[in-house]
């Protein structure tokens, strides 16, 4: 038997944290291609800690819901699962975006736990940011005149928060999808609050590469931009903001898509995924290299 943990965040304050994991973990299950699917938290229930308990199988695939490598996804989840002899070397990521997967067993419950890599340093996510772009602005061929903006944390407190945006502008960058493509950030260089001065282009599509809709993502972000003076009041989709139209399409982590980049994480760390019919969407065209 096998079975699939997808493991996020979650969160005491904000109640939709926690909704992009339950709804890809669902699409999954939907699949049949494993015996048992379950969500994990650090802030909600089921924790990281029990949810090893609560499977039958003896191989777990364990795929982060997080957005880059760093404190949680190299020290936190694998401690709480109990993965014995774990290094953070196993992962052969000396880059900051290119942790595959490891695998090691739960010490407590005896099972052997293949430990991947966070669903947002695959390659595939640069296919969901696209289709994210492309679903808020209902155009599946935009190219001339649109330029893409990657939005990001950032933080100075870990330098790979950074390196996953930097990662997914580059790809898109040099697939010539868009006109332009920046990575920008809410509290590093280059700032969002100053997207249009970093786009030429008369269009801006603004895709925060965040797993959930949150405080910034719905609050700050929109405001930061000058889409709102008050995000209560709303605003229009596109909002013009010194002279360009920004198309804002809120967290990419909520895009239907991701269900298949947490089956890829699965699939390359060994897990059987066939019987899946095309994966669980079909992709944009012209990023993926694969």
């Amino acid at each position: 038997m096998q079975a699939l943990v997808i493991v996020g965040h979650g969160s005491h304050l904000n109640p939709g944290s926690s909704t992009p994991t339950f709804s890809h973990a669902d699409t999954i299950r939907e699949t049949g291609v494993f015996d048992e699917v379950r969500e994990a938290f650090w802030k909600e229930e089921p924790s990281f800690r029990e949810v090893l308990r609560t499977l039958e199988s003896d191989e777990v695939y364990v795929v982060p819901l997080f957005i880059s490598e760093g404190y949680f996804t190299e020290r936190v989840i694998p401690r709480e699962l109990r993965l014995e002899g774990w290094d953070v070397s196993a992962w052969d990521s000396e880059d900051g975006v290119s942790a595959t997967y490891a695998t090691s067993r739960a010490t407590d419950v005896e099972k052997t736990v293949h430990y991947c890599g966070p669903a947002g340093t695959h390659d595939s996510m640069s296919d969901v940011i696209v289709r994210r772009a492309e679903s808020i602005t209902g155009e599946s061929d935009m190219g001339a005149g649109f330029g893409l903006a990657i939005v990001g944390h950032g933080t100075e407190r870990n330098e790979n928060s950074a390196k996953a945006i930097q990662y997914h502008a580059d790809r898109i960058r040099e697939s010539g999808r868009f006109d332009e493509v920046k990575a920008l950030f809410m509290d590093e260089e280059p700032e969002v609050d100053d997207v249009t001065e970093f786009f030429e282009s008369p269009d801006v599509v603004v895709v925060p590469l965040f797993v959930a809709d949150g405080f910034h993502t719905q609050e700050d972000i929109p405001e930061d931009m000058g889409l709102t003076d008050d995000y209560r009041t709303g605003y229009e989709i596109p909002t013009e903001v010194d002279g360009q139209r920004i198309w804002y399409s809120g967290a990419v982590g909520t895009e239907s898509l991701m269900a298949d980049v947490l089956l890829e994480r699965a699939a390359e760390a060994g897990a059987d995924v066939r019987g899946v019919d095309d994966w669980t969407q079909s992709e944009p065209e012209g990023v993926a290299d694969d």
